[in-house]
């Protein structure tokens, strides 16, 4: 855990190192899309319980600076549970660097949750603060750390936070 924070703190160092864009290079063309691959972890806001796993993503770009969809799957595991979350948002991306970006997110999120044995499926929404770090003037190779909420619509309306991070890889 000591090393995951470490890293985390560092990440947005590692943005600006090896920032070499001049203002006279020709502007990159936009990647078709961009695969996230990293760790998840998730704690239910009541009664307590967490899950770690990993998280798999693509974003795609409709609309440039104004639209990002991003289609991801997020499997955790618990003590006694085992939770799989489908989820689709909807980006507004905001450029502050040429290797930092910031992407409020919101969509519709699937949950399908097998806890004692017992399987549970339910529909929700969910809000994603999405921070990129792109440490290389190509954006081939990145970081995201990504804290999300997670609001179920089935009875109970069961309220999650959770947190994923790690490796962005652009597609071209």
């Amino acid at each position: 855990m000591k090393h995951f924070l470490t890293v985390i703190l560092l990440l947005p160092f590692t943005a600006a190192i090896g920032q070499n864009a001049s203002k006279d290079s020709i502007p990159e063309k936009e990647p078709i899309a961009v695969a996230e691959f990293g760790g998840a972890a998730s704690r239910v806001l009541k009664g307590g319980g967490s899950g770690y796993g990993f998280d798999l993503s693509v974003e795609v770009t409709p609309i440039e600076h104004w639209l990002e969809l991003e289609l991801g799957v997020s499997p955790t595991f618990g003590t006694n549970s085992k939770e799989w979350d489908v989820d689709l948002l909807f980006k507004k991306p905001w450029t502050f660097s040429p290797g930092v970006e910031f992407m409020f997110g919101a969509g519709l999120v699937w949950t399908h949750v097998d806890e004692y044995n017992l399987a549970t499926n339910a529909l929700g929404g969910e809000i994603a603060l999405d921070f990129m770090f792109w440490p290389f003037a190509k954006h081939r190779f990145g970081w995201y750390l990504e804290p999300a909420y997670q609001y179920a619509f089935a009875r109970g309306h069961d309220q999650s936070v959770g947190m994923s991070g790690g490796l962005l890889v652009a597609i071209p």
